[in-house]
């Protein structure tokens, strides 16, 4: 199969999809289990799925009614997208006031299908709650979502990639790697550094670096491999510090494309992403992965 086609089941802001086939080749052949303590979109755990890079997968998040949307994608693909259909017909003519409602009511009861429809219509497939735990993102007036046929050929694809296979929580990311070995892999993507500090808009409460570090530093010592997305940079502007040099790590900063509000204001701002590869990884493949050598700055693998 040809990863550059690898399917999405929904728009989702800071996907990893662009980046998944770098990724993916980090991912040693034989990995029983991959996991993903910070799902969102799990874009990687689609895209090692599609290439046939492991035999099962488990995606946790503590966003739980994005888990909720992950397991009807997963064991109800064809109902999800009637409901789909239903919500995406249902908003012509009067699409501001029927996002309100859609809004209103998952608010209230938190459906899956709501939040469906919302990351198909919201400002760029963005999630974000206010202090009262409320998804508050505006819609998106130029658009009116993905087709429903588009929408349920890409929620059945997926849900036929990943299928009986893999496993869903909604746990704290700690609990999930408590559970990583040796002959799995987990793939970490949390909360952007710099962005949401003490409180994220999508998970309410971000996560702590000094905490984070430690639970990087437990997996090191059971030595299970692991690859981290964590911190990066626009122009001038970082967004977070790098994980520290005793974890060992192989650190790349990967071009991820040019920055949207850079352009709009007339600069010339490309944006990189750090991606860190554990030692255990690199002792399974037997060497750097090819695709981040040469990738700014210069790799470098301590100890």
């Amino acid at each position: 199969m040809r990863l550059g086609a690898t399917p999405q089941a929904f728009p989702y802001q800071g996907s990893k999809r662009k980046l998944a086939p770098l990724i993916v080749e980090c991912i040693p052949k034989a990995t029983d289990l991959l996991l993903e303590p910070f799902a969102g979109s799990a874009a990687v755990s689609v895209a090692a799925a599609w290439t046939g890079r492991a035999k099962r997968f488990w995606l946790n998040d503590t966003h739980a009614a994005l888990m909720a949307l992950w397991e009807r994608i997963i064991h109800d693909p064809d109902g999800l997208a009637a409901d789909y259909e239903r919500c995406w017909r249902a908003q012509h003519g009067r699409e501001s006031e029927y996002y309100n409602l859609v809004r209103q009511e998952f608010n209230s009861t938190h459906k899956p299908e709501l939040l469906l429809f919302l990351l198909a219509r919201c400002v760029k497939a963005a999630i974000r709650y206010n202090r009262n735990g409320e998804f508050n993102n505006s819609p998106d007036h130029r658009r009116k979502g993905m087709r429903p046929q588009a929408m349920g050929g890409n929620i059945r694809l997926v849900s036929e990639i990943l299928g009986p296979k893999t496993k869903t929580t909604s746990d704290d990311y700690a609990v999930v790697l408590q559970n990583a070995r040796p002959a799995d892999l987990v793939y970490m993507d949390p909360p952007y550094q710099g962005v949401c500090k003490d409180r994220d808009a999508r998970y309410v409460k971000g996560v702590n670096y000094d905490e984070f570090v430690a639970e990087l530093q437990k997996l090191n010592q059971r030595k299970v491999p692991f690859i981290v997305s964590y911190d990066g940079r626009t122009g001038d502007k970082t967004y977070g510090k790098r994980l520290p040099d005793h974890l060992e790590l192989v650190h790349a900063e990967v071009l991820v494309g040019r920055s949207t509000q850079a352009t709009l204001l007339g600069r010339d701002h490309e944006t990189y992403e750090s991606l860190y590869v554990s030692p255990a990884v690199v002792r399974k493949l037997g060497t750097v992965p090819s695709g981040l050598r040469g990738k700014r700055p210069a790799l470098t693998l301590f100890g």
